[in-house]
């Protein structure tokens, strides 16, 4: 059973993929004086109202979080009751509820070194995390996926990735960048998101590819030289087992800033590199030019990223699930 927050977008896809899940009436706080948080205490008493209806009638054998709102309350009940816990924390800067429930679960499986710093240090285990496995070994499918997007296998192919919803900032700077892009003689697939395909389907035209979905990512993986990217947990996860250079330009809007800290936890091994959104609009186009005509850098930031890849996240974190049940019996 998956349980999640009754208004996010989880009440839509885990059902879409075939599985139940119960929605709890819960938020995260907000970090300004809002009316939302004067709300927060009674969507918490709520919900773990509902939470202990929930274990009571499931009677889990093992529960799992990993970091969204709904994760606190859910996993506080399941740990009273003496339920085996393993929470996920998928980035680089733990969030607020799996620190406060860091206390009390028995495994904490982390994507990144140094968590200690977050987490209780007996308690971790570090596993990457999941991703998806037509992604371990996309180099056989450069030519299948130059095919696909009509691609000319002569010239650069840089791959700009917005999230399903897409990126605000990202989409600007590439419209603002097209004459650039065509005077560098560079084919662009763009994903701008659904948020925003009606501004930027206009855009269009021979070498330069505007879609809100990539049906395909495996492909458009495989046929890139150069990625430009968010950089959510996941998605940095699926960069390093791709091996290809980056640019990261993550977005400042999220909680306790950690795009930002995962982007920079890779830019520190010489992985990746790292355009901040507050100098992207003078610098973008300098850094992606510098990165286009060097090879040698792009050579390096593909072998050094590849290294950072954890293939086997999925097949660990459910090692870790499974020594956890056999505790219990």
């Amino acid at each position: 059973m998956f349980v999640g927050a009754s208004d996010r977008m989880e009440m839509e896809k885990v059902p879409e993929a075939g599985y139940k899940i119960e929605g709890l009436w819960i938020a995260g706080l907000q970090r300004s004086l809002s009316f939302k948080n004067l709300m927060f205490p009674f969507k918490l008493i709520s919900s773990l109202v509902k939470s202990r209806r929930i274990v009571k009638k499931f009677k889990p054998d093992i529960a799992i979080g990993t970091g969204g709102y709904a994760s606190a309350p859910l996993l506080k009940v399941a740990s009273g009751k003496n339920i085996p816990c393993l929470i996920q924390e998928q980035n680089g800067h733990a969030g607020i509820t799996n620190k406060w429930l860091s206390k009390t679960v028995d495994t904490i499986c982390v994507a990144y070194d140094g968590m200690e710093k977050f987490f209780p240090k007996d308690k971790i285990v570090l596993t990457g995390n999941p991703v998806r496995q037509d992604l371990l070994d996309i180099s056989a499918n450069r030519a299948e996926g130059q095919k696909y997007f009509q691609l000319d296998a002569s010239k650069k192919t840089v791959l700009i990735l917005g999230g399903s919803l897409g990126a605000r900032k990202i989409n600007q700077l590439v419209a603002a960048a097209l004459p650039f892009f065509k005077a560098q003689d560079v084919q662009l697939i763009w994903q701008c998101g659904k948020l925003y395909e009606d501004q930027y389907k206009q855009y269009t035209e021979g070498q330069i590819q505007v879609s809100a979905f990539l049906n395909r990512m495996d492909l458009a993986y495989a046929a890139a030289d150069i990625i430009i990217s968010r950089a959510g947990a996941i998605s940095v996860s699926e960069l390093c087992l791709v091996g290809k250079p980056v640019i990261f330009i993550p977005s400042p809007n999220v909680a306790e800033d950690h795009q930002t800290k995962n982007a920079l936890s890779i830019s520190s091994k010489g992985a990746a590199i790292v355009l901040k959104e507050a100098n992207a609009d003078k610098n973008f186009e300098s850094e992606l030019a510098l990165l286009l005509n060097d090879e040698h850098k792009q050579e390096q930031l593909s072998v050094n990223i590849k290294k950072l890849a954890r293939p086997n996240a999925t097949s660990e974190i459910v090692a870790e699930v499974i020594k956890l049940l056999e505790n219990k019996k």
